[in-house]
C-alpha cells in the first residue's frame, strides 16, 4: 500500500512580493536596455544604424559590423594587453593592499596615524590631477610605451587598503594570539589564518580592481604610443576615429570590450555581494 505524499501548495504572493517584484523587473529593464540596444545596433548596417527615425529590430541582420571591426584592428593583441594590464594590476593591488591593511590593523609604530592619514588622503584627490605628475615621473623612468608603465601608476590603492583595513580589524585577535602562543610568526599567521579568512573580501577587491583597470582609459591613452600596446578602449576608439563614427561598428567594439566584464560578474556576484558584506562598509 503506497501513501501519498502531500504537495506543499505555493503560498499566494502578498502585495509587498509584488510590488518589489515589479520594481525589480524595472530596475533591470532600465540597466539592460542600453545592452539590447548597442547588440541590436551592432547587427544593423551602418546605413540603417544612423537612420531616422530609429527602430529598435534590424530589419536586415547583418554581421557586417563585426566582420568590419575585426579586420581592421588588431582586437587580439588589444584583448591580451588589457588582460595581462588587469591581471598584472589586480595581483600587486591586492598584495600590497593586503599587507598594507594588515599592518594599519594589526601592528603599532611610530608615525602610524599620520602614515594613515596620507594613504586615506589619496581618497579625496582625483586620478586626473595626477596624470600630468604621473606621466613626468614615468618619462623620467623611461617607461613609456611599456607594460610597466601602465601597470605601476595604478597601484596605489588607497580605497583598496581602506576596504581590507576595516575588515582586518574585525578578525578576531584571539585567533591570531592562539597561533603566536604554538610558536608561528607574524608572516605564518597572516598567509595560514588572516589570508584564508579574508577570502571574500580579497575577492571583492581583486574584482573591483579587474574592472577598473579594464576600463580605464585615460591613463593607457596618455602613456602608451604604439598601436600594438593598446589597449581595448584605447584601441577601439582609435579604430573609430581613424575610420570616422560608425555606429554598428561603435556599439560592436563596445561589447566586445565589456564581454570579459559581464562573464566575471555574473560568474562572481555572491563574491561581490559577500566581500561587501564582511568589508564593514556596508552600512556606511
Amino acid at each position: 500500500m503506497t501513501t501519498a505524499v502531500p504537495v506543499k501548495s505555493r503560498r499566494p504572493w502578498t502585495p509587498g512580493q509584488i510590488v518589489l517584484t515589479v520594481l525589480g523587473a524595472a530596475v533591470s529593464a532600465v540597466f539592460l536596455a542600453p545592452l539590447a540596444w548597442g547588440l541590436f545596433t551592432s547587427l544593423k548596417s551602418e546605413t540603417e544604424a544612423v537612420a531616422v527615425p530609429t527602430h529598435w529590430l534590424p530589419e536586415q541582420w547583418t554581421v557586417q559590423a563585426w566582420k568590419a571591426l575585426l579586420a581592421t584592428g588588431n582586437i587580439t593583441d588589444w584583448f591580451v594587453n588589457s588582460l595581462v594590464v588587469s591581471v598584472c594590476v589586480t595581483s600587486v593591488v591586492l598584495l600590497v593592499s593586503a599587507l598594507a591593511g594588515y599592518g594599519f590593523a594589526r601592528t603599532e609604530f611610530r608615525g602610524k596615524a599620520v602614515l594613515m592619514g596620507l594613504v586615506m588622503s589619496g581618497l579625496m584627490v582625483s586620478p586626473a590631477v595626477l596624470g600630468v605628475p604621473l606621466f613626468t615621473t614615468v618619462q623620467q623612468l623611461g617607461m613609456v610605451d611599456t607594460y610597466w608603465g601602465m601597470i605601476l601608476p595604478q597601484c596605489a590603492p588607497a580605497a583598496m587598503v581602506y576596504i581590507l583595513y576595516k575588515f582586518f580589524q574585525g578578525v578576531p585577535r584571539e585567533l591570531e594570539e592562539a597561533a603566536f602562543i604554538d610558536g608561528a610568526g607574524r608572516w605564518r599567521v597572516f598567509f595560514t589564518i588572516v589570508v584564508p579568512l579574508s577570502r571574500p573580501s580579497l575577492a571583492a577587491v581583486g574584482i573591483f580592481t579587474f574592472i577598473a583597470s579594464w576600463n580605464n582609459f585615460l591613463w593607457p591613452y596618455m602613456v602608451t604610443n604604439n598601436p600594438d600596446l593598446m589597449t581595448m578602449p584605447n584601441g577601439i576608439a582609435t579604430v573609430m576615429n581613424s575610420y570616422g563614427i560608425q555606429w554598428a561598428q561603435l556599439m560592436a567594439g563596445g561589447l566586445m570590450a565589456g564581454l570579459p566584464l559581464i562573464v566575471v560578474f555574473v560568474f562572481f556576484q555572491r563574491q561581490i555581494v559577500a566581500g561587501v558584506a564582511h568589508t564593514g562598509l556596508a552600512g556606511q
